[in-house]
């Protein structure tokens, strides 16, 4: 569909897109570790016509042996985006607050789905507003959407699986340093890495607007990491901010739609309360 959005939208495209006209579906999907409750910021102001959706409640399963915000069951999914409206062929755009980092899950989610028509808001909501883009409170109340949902569109690492490729491919982890070097854990049971595991901070993809940086300047990020070739996978601490990495990498032409890198779905949470799984320490 020409109208549909790329994985990465600007303020201004997105403009072009709700004045055309053409069906569109915006998801607020704000979050943050340690809150406030994105629920609040919401009710505060958002994107007219835009649904609120709950990183714990809405985007995961409950966590347990599998981390702290395992993929949700399909059916529990479908009966959540059916609600916000999320039709068949109809384009999705997801935004957080500012840098992606939240809204790749759902777009993430979107794909892995099969829903292909899925896009973050480059600089989310603090760019929405500073670029001059309309807000309200009034929360609508869409009708139901038809979208039905077949996972495995994108590809999943468990953990034997992020162990494999750290050692035949590329695993990124992108997670804070002081996290991966395991100065520091403030969640999770375990301080450290996987080993192999390559440190990509999903703040790096960035700038100080919380915009993306351009995909020349992803491309030579990720190549300065050694990133190169089809195998390619992410992690983080739950899986939600090693979205974003997925997400660059294709803005930066590494990857593609139809070859897009792993996820490690459990991420450290899961891989940490297993005291079987070794863990690396320090800069590698």
């Amino acid at each position: 569909m020409s109208e549909s959005p790329s994985a990465l939208v600007s303020t201004a495209e997105l403009v072009s897109l709700l004045d055309s006209g053409h069906p569109l579906v915006l998801l607020d999907v704000r979050w943050r570790l340690g809150g406030p409750p994105g629920r609040e910021e919401y009710a505060a102001g958002h994107l007219p016509g835009a649904v609120f959706l709950d990183l714990d409640r809405d985007l995961a399963a409950p966590p347990g042996a599998g981390g702290r915000h395992p993929l949700p069951e399909a059916a529990d999914l479908r009966a959540v985006l059916r609600a916000a409206g999320v039709r068949t062929g109809v384009p999705v755009v997801v935004y957080d607050a500012d840098n992606g980092s939240v809204a790749a899950r759902a777009w993430w989610l979107l794909r892995w789905a099969g829903h292909s028509e899925a896009a973050v808001l480059d600089g989310g909501y603090a760019a929405w507003v500073a670029d001059g883009g309309a807000s309200t409170t009034e929360e609508p109340a869409p009708e139901p959407g038809d979208v039905e949902v077949r996972p495995g569109a994108m590809p999943v690492l468990d953990a034997d699986g992020a162990a494999a490729l750290a050692e035949s491919g590329v695993l990124l982890d992108a997670r804070a340093p002081e996290r991966y070097r395991g100065d520091v854990e403030p969640i999770d049971p375990r301080a450290g890495h996987v080993p192999g595991a390559v440190n990509a901070p999903f703040a790096g993809h960035t700038g100080q607007d919380g915009r993306w940086l351009a995909p020349a300047a992803l491309a030579d990020r990720f190549a300065e990491l050694g990133v190169g070739g089809d195998s390619i996978g992410a992690y983080c601490g739950s899986g939600v901010t090693a979205s974003s990495v997925v997400l660059a990498l294709e803005v930066a032409g590494i990857t593609t739609p139809e070859r897009p890198a792993a996820l490690y779905a459990g991420s450290w949470s899961n891989w940490s309360q297993d005291p079987a799984r070794p863990v690396a320490t320090g800069e590698n």
